[in-house]
């Protein structure tokens, strides 16, 4: 961030502390309908397009490092195989032979100079492609132009690989929009992967994610551990294009706002990172499902998976400078993935409790306060994004977050300057 970006983050924080009321002309949010969370109707509209349509994490460099490498992934609930390539490319492909829809890998990972299904051995290159066949001679006509494996849009951004199943959707870069530029500072082409890990949970996907996407929880929630270092009253939520969202939340003056941070005492820095990540708590959420606070020390994305309606997975990523001789650094785990780490859990633990709230007979739907409008523009994207007339009227959210609130519109910059004005005339 450049200074007067900062300066107005800052003017920001003290328009939100001061305010005793949402901003002139931010809409009062409708209840988000409760179905959202439990009918089998809406999960399968998750399933058909958001999960289908949408820029996805599932991979770090460090995963395929040489020519050659893969990696199965599964959590989009699609077979996805992971190869880099001898040209260097990091290519996507569905895990499923041209012939009779064997899995080409059954491994994890590996590396392999030709991908070989173990069905009959039909053998395809890094880009796809049908190289060679059995028995040839005992097929007539076979066009190997038209029968490599099926690609599946693969990106990257830095050192990390997105995946996208629909052949129609923008670019990674369209995707993320001015969110690309000011992640410039934190070097994601640099940062290695330190430590990744997964975590089964007893609730809904949005559930678990929600808790991450707002501080109206914290001094309930995290009284002791994230509460001390964040001044939510100071809290500046920003909201941009295609659902994505950030935090930016100052320390306490006096507080030490990396006390929580679980990260060796010696770690490398990312020089180039800033003021702002560097003495607040700055976030990312990322539609549909990333969560992130990014600083100098690392940037450790979580992301959530269904697994069903009332189930999901957590997955918890540390990415971090190289660490050479140094321990090798994790943000969210104990002991290289036991268990959670403390502010996790305060955050899991609590969403079974909620699941079983939500189906009960007695919730209808979510009244949300202007500190968790990064949910509801969530909610509201999700819809534009499955086709407003596929859902259900029953479980629609109504479309009352304008562009005017929309990065790099906010009208809360305009309202700062006439309170400023009369503040100078008084």
């Amino acid at each position: 961030m450049n200074k007067e970006e900062i300066a107005r983050l800052r003017e920001l924080m003290e328009f939100e502390a001061r305010r005793t009321e949402p901003p002139i002309g931010f809409p009062v949010l409708p209840d988000i309908p409760g179905g959202r969370y439990t009918d089998p109707r809406f999960h399968q509209l998750e399933k058909e397009h958001i999960w289908r349509k949408s820029w996805l994490l599932a991979s770090h460099i460090d995963e395929v490092p040489e020519p050659g490498c893969f990696r199965l992934w599964e959590n989009a609930g699609q077979p996805v195989l992971i190869v880099h390539a001898q040209s260097g490319a990091v290519n996507a492909f569905y895990n499923t032979c041209s012939h009779r829809g064997a899995p080409i890998v059954t491994q994890a990972f590996g590396q392999r100079p030709r991908l070989v299904c173990k069905y009959h051995g039909w053998t395809y290159s890094h880009e796809g492609d049908l190289l060679a066949i059995r028995d040839p001679e005992d097929f007539r006509g076979l066009d190997f132009s038209c029968r490599g494996l099926k690609r599946i849009r693969c990106e990257r951004f830095g050192n990390l690989i997105f995946v996208n199943f629909d052949e129609n959707a923008p670019t990674l870069l369209e995707w993320l929009g001015s969110i690309a530029d000011e992640w410039a500072e934190f070097q994601f082409d640099n940062c290695r992967l330190a430590a990744r890990h997964s975590f089964d949970l007893n609730c809904n996907w949005k559930i678990a994610m929600e808790a991450n996407t707002e501080v109206y929880h914290v001094r309930s929630i995290h009284p002791k551990t994230v509460s001390p270092i964040l001044d939510d009253r100071r809290n500046v939520n920003t909201l941009y294009p295609n659902g994505h969202g950030r935090m930016v939340a100052p320390t306490p003056k006096g507080a030490n706002h990396l006390r929580t941070v679980r990260l060796p005492s010696e770690i490398n820095e990312i020089e180039t990172v800033g003021e702002i990540a560097r003495t607040c708590t700055q976030s990312y959420g990322i539609f549909p499902n990333w969560v992130s606070p990014l600083s100098h020390l690392s940037l450790p994305p979580l992301l959530f998976w269904p697994n069903g309606i009332d189930k999901c997975r957590l997955e918890t990523w540390t990415l971090a400078p190289d660490w050479r001789d140094n321990p090798k650094p994790d943000m969210w785990t104990v002991n290289d993935g036991e268990e959670l780490a403390q502010v996790l859990i305060e955050d899991t633990e609590f969403g079974q409790w909620i699941q079983k709230s939500v189906q009960s007979y007695g919730f209808k739907g979510v009244p949300l306060s202007y500190q968790e409008a990064r949910i509801y523009h969530w909610n509201q994207a999700a819809d534009r994004m499955i086709g407003i007339d596929n859902i259900p009227e029953e479980l629609r959210v109504v479309q009352v977050i304008g562009d005017e609130w929309i990065h790099p519109n906010d009208p809360r910059l305009g309202q700062m300057a006439v309170l400023e004005s009369c503040r100078k005339s008084a």
